[in-house]
C-alpha cells in the first residue's frame, strides 16, 4: 500500500513561485528611472507648452462680461482636467508619480489662466490695477497672489480686479488643500487595488482557492 503522505505534492515549489510572482507584483508599485525620467519630461513640456501659449496667442478682449465668462470656462476646463486626471491616476501602475505630474500640471494650468484673467481685464478695464500690466506683470501678479507673498508694487485697484484677485485666493486654497487630498485618496485606492490582485499569476478564483486548500492540508 503506498504511503499517501508519500504521494502529497512538495509545497515548497508552489511556495517560491508564489514568493516570486509576489516580488514582481511588488515591484510594480515603485516606479522604474524610465518612468520617472518621463513624468519629469511631461511636467516639463506641459509648463512650457501652457506658458509658450500664454504669451503667443493674442489676448484682445475688450469686453468685460465676455472676459468673465472666459474665466468661468477656464475654471471648468481646470476642473475637468483636475477629474480627468484623477481618472489616470486609478489606472496607472504607479499612482504617486502621477498624482504629482497631475497636481503640477493642473497648477500651471491655474496659474496661466489666472493671468491671462489679469491680463485681459485690464486690457478691458485701464485701472483695474495699480500700474498697466504686460504679460509678465500679469503672470507676476498672479504668482505672488498664488504664493501669498504680496510684494505690494501691483495691488487690485477696482472692484472686479479685487473680486478676481480674491477668486485665485480661494482656488488656491482649494487646490492646495482639497485637490491634494483628492488625489491623496485616488492614489491609496489605487494602491489598494494593485494590492488586492491575484498573487497566482493568471490563476482562476476556482484554481487559487484548490491551491490554498492544498497547502492547508499539507501544512497540518
Amino acid at each position: 500500500m503506498s504511503d499517501p503522505v508519500a504521494e502529497r505534492p512538495d509545497p515548497a515549489p508552489r511556495q517560491r513561485k508564489r514568493k516570486r510572482v509576489h516580488g514582481r507584483r511588488g515591484a510594480r508599485l515603485r516606479p522604474t528611472p524610465l518612468a520617472t525620467l518621463i513624468a519629469i519630461l511631461r511636467i516639463v513640456l506641459i509648463t512650457t507648452g501652457l506658458v509658450t501659449a500664454y504669451y503667443v496667442l493674442p489676448m484682445t478682449e475688450r469686453n468685460t462680461l465676455r472676459t468673465s465668462a472666459l474665466l468661468a470656462g477656464g475654471l471648468l476646463a481646470v476642473v475637468l482636467f483636475f477629474g480627468w486626471e484623477v481618472r489616470a491616476i486609478l489606472r496607472s501602475p504607479y499612482p504617486r508619480l502621477k498624482a504629482v505630474e497631475g497636481l503640477a500640471a493642473t497648477l500651471v494650468l491655474f496659474l496661466v489662466l489666472f493671468a491671462s484673467a489679469y491680463y485681459v481685464l485690464e486690457g478691458a478695464s485701464p485701472g483695474s490695477f495699480t500700474e498697466p500690466l504686460t504679460k509678465t506683470d500679469a503672470l507676476y501678479f498672479t504668482l505672488t497672489t498664488f504664493t501669498t507673498v504680496g510684494y505690494g508694487d501691483i495691488t487690485a485697484s477696482s472692484q472686479l480686479a479685487r473680486i478676481l484677485t480674491m477668486l485665485q485666493m480661494v482656488g488656491g486654497l482649494l487646490l492646495l488643500g482639497v485637490a491634494v487630498r483628492v488625489l491623496t485618496s485616488a492614489v491609496e485606492i489605487r494602491l489598494r487595488r494593485q494590492h488586492r490582485a491575484p498573487r497566482f499569476g493568471s490563476e482562476e478564483p476556482r484554481d487559487r482557492e484548490r491551491t490554498e486548500r492544498t497547502d492547508k492540508e499539507n501544512g497540518s
